[in-house]
């Protein structure tokens, strides 16, 4: 025979004992079916493709190894004298989500904060830089995107010059999601004092640039009593573009000490080991009757307590749950739960962008709608703007505004973190900013939506298979 046929087959050999070790690692993690399903799909069908992409994307040893380092680090962090003075209620109809929030992640219940809620760019960065400028002790800063556009150098300079003036300024940022911002940006913060790194640095990020395990968080803290949280990033189209669609937090007092133990715990990571003490969680006078929790959610929790949290919202509702998001790829869970509290006669609405800026996300989400619309839920598309809003509101009650989409992607793989409100001024003026929303947007009918073309359904169809992994 050939040594050139002897050489093909034993590389045919090779490339299937890959596959077929691959897929058995895929399944010996017992990870979600769905998940598992899908990736097996992908090696089956395009092999060499599938191989790639679990290199880049789907690795559980790489996420065991980084909850290890993750946990080992934050167990040296001790907030017990923030979390001795808490003692303020959560209303009785709340009190399973409170403690589900507090029992899943270091989330206490925290009362009296001022919080205003942001719905343009143009307000978060006024008042984030001049927030910024008067801090007197420490600046905390992290962010998934903070590029070196316009907006980028103007916080940057900012930054540059509290530390110049002797203020500790921390800056955390994802490097995989701002590999293309030059070394030398953050050299030059580095340089008059700025501390900074990136959260659990991957290797070759322009080619991982979608990777798993990414910090999609955006959390500000100035002196222990100025925070922000939110969806908004760092960058042109946060700040300045007017398709860009999107909300905010600007908290002050008690509330900011649950951003604060988050950051602190992410910081952890660089292996800076910051004190607990009153430097970084001052008193704080009681300003409102507002009650507030910050959960984080990511890999290195056990439980997928967002995921969670938003279901227990819905399944609790009695009168409506009112949802916007740029990306809707819901578990099935979440999809029965919405489909419960509308057979209930619950009000639950989603808004999304009628075109989001992910051509092959959108097929998929649409591939949810149909089945959802049959239970009841209304959906509406946001015409000629990009919907970037993570926010949720429920029976002029409670409130949500963070970093989490409604997608497998926040609620499994990346880390995230939301603000939850007890607040009946807050959830009002949610619903406000929902409906005022709702007066740019087209809601979808059943009927027209079931005549869409049979190749259009299709590739919702293939494409719904790859939701996990998107």
């Amino acid at each position: 025979m050939d040594a050139a046929v002897i050489l093909q087959y034993i590389a045919y050999i090779i490339y299937a004992i890959l596959v077929i070790g691959t897929i058995l690692v895929i399944l010996s993690e017992n990870s979600n079916p769905i998940r598992t399903l899908a990736w097996v799909l992908v090696l089956v069908f395009i092999p060499a493709l599938g191989l790639a992409m679990f290199y880049f994307f789907g690795q559980g040893r790489r996420i065991k190894r980084l909850t290890f380092k993750y946990l080992k680090r934050v167990q040296k962090l001790n907030f017990k004298s923030l979390n001795a003075d808490n003692d303020a209620e959560v209303p009785a109809q709340y009190s399973t989500l409170a403690a589900l929030l507090k029992n899943s992640t270091t989330a206490p219940v925290l009362k009296g904060s001022k919080v205003e809620v942001i719905t343009t760019g143009e307000r978060k960065f006024q008042a984030l830089i001049e927030d910024m400028k008067n801090a007197k002790h420490h600046i905390h800063i992290e962010y998934f995107i903070f590029y070196n556009d316009e907006t980028g150098v103007k916080v940057k300079e900012v930054l540059m010059q509290k530390a110049s003036e002797g203020i500790e300024v921390r800056f955390l940022y994802d490097n995989v999601a701002n590999w293309m911002v030059p070394k030398k940006f953050y050299v030059e913060m580095a340089q008059v004092g700025v501390k900074v790194s990136s959260f659990m640095k991957t290797s070759m990020p322009a080619l991982r640039s979608k990777v798993n395990y990414r910090n999609h968080r955006k959390v500000v803290v100035i002196d222990g009593n100025i925070g922000y949280i939110g969806g908004m990033n760092i960058a042109n189209d946060y700040a300045i573009d007017p398709n860009w669609r999107d909300t905010h937090l600007r908290v002050l007092g008690k509330g900011v000490h649950g951003l604060q133990i988050n950051f602190l715990m992410d910081w952890s990571t660089t292996g800076e080991i910051v004190a607990d003490n009153t430097d970084y969680f001052p008193p704080c006078e009681e300003m409102s009757p507002n009650i507030m929790q910050i959960a984080a959610g990511g890999p290195v929790n056990p439980f997928r307590n967002l995921l969670q949290a938003t279901m227990q919202i819905i399944m609790s509702a009695k009168k409506y749950v009112y949802i916007q998001t740029p990306y809707f790829l819901p578990t099935d869970s979440l999809c029965q739960a919405i489909a419960t509290a509308v057979l209930g006669g619950v009000d639950v609405r989603l808004m999304v962008s009628k075109k989001s800026d992910s051509a092959y996300v959108d097929p998929a989400a649409h591939s949810y709608y149909e089945d959802l619309m049959e239970a009841g839920l209304r959906i509406y598309e946001l015409q000629g703007k990009f919907i970037h809003a993570k926010t949720m509101v429920s029976d002029d009650m409670i409130s949500v505004i963070g970093s989490a989409n409604m997608d497998f992607r926040s609620f499994e793989s990346n880390f995230e973190i939301n603000c939850y409100m007890y607040d009946t001024e807050i959830a009002q003026q949610n619903k406000e900013i929902f409906f005022t929303d709702m007066e740019n947007c087209k809601e979808l009918t059943l009927k027209k939506w079931q005549k869409r073309s049979k190749w259009k359904k299709l590739l919702e169809s293939i494409l719904r298979v790859f939701a996990p992994l998107m």
